[in-house]
């Protein structure tokens, strides 16, 4: 629910809720009324502080941005070493990918050429 950007209301009152309330986006902008009868609530904007490690929804929030990024990580070495074995074992592909590199250093080369070569004439410099 932080993040969340385009709430203009929300009240939460009398839900049972317990936890450090989440910062950030629409929740820095709502008064503590929006929580009445959440005895269990703690943070910004009610007067109770949180204590101790009783906030569930800090450490849940922030283990799914890491499993996520774990997640893409091993995907991401898992999908590079199966293209290393590939090239390492298919000469035919090893052969097309290095082909493919150099026709396009090339033609990178030819194009930024260029590109100098009328720089440098629309400046002057010879």
């Amino acid at each position: 629910m932080s993040g969340l950007t385009y709430l203009s209301r929300m009240n939460l009152s009398y839900n049972n809720l317990s936890g450090k309330i989440p910062t950030g986006n629409q929740f820095d902008t709502y008064d503590a009324s929006v929580y009445i009868g959440n005895i269990d609530l703690c943070g910004f904007p009610l007067p109770s502080i949180c204590t101790g490690n009783t906030s569930n929804q800090g450490t849940h929030g922030n283990s799914n941005y890491r499993d996520l990024d774990l997640a893409m990580a091993i995907g991401f070495v898992i999908n590079l070493w199966w293209i290393f074995c590939v090239m390492l074992f298919k000469k035919s592909w090893r052969s097309a990918y290095f082909m493919f590199v150099d026709e396009l250093h090339e033609k990178i080369y030819v194009i930024v050429a260029v590109r100098c070569a009328i720089l440098k004439r629309k400046f002057g410099k010879k």
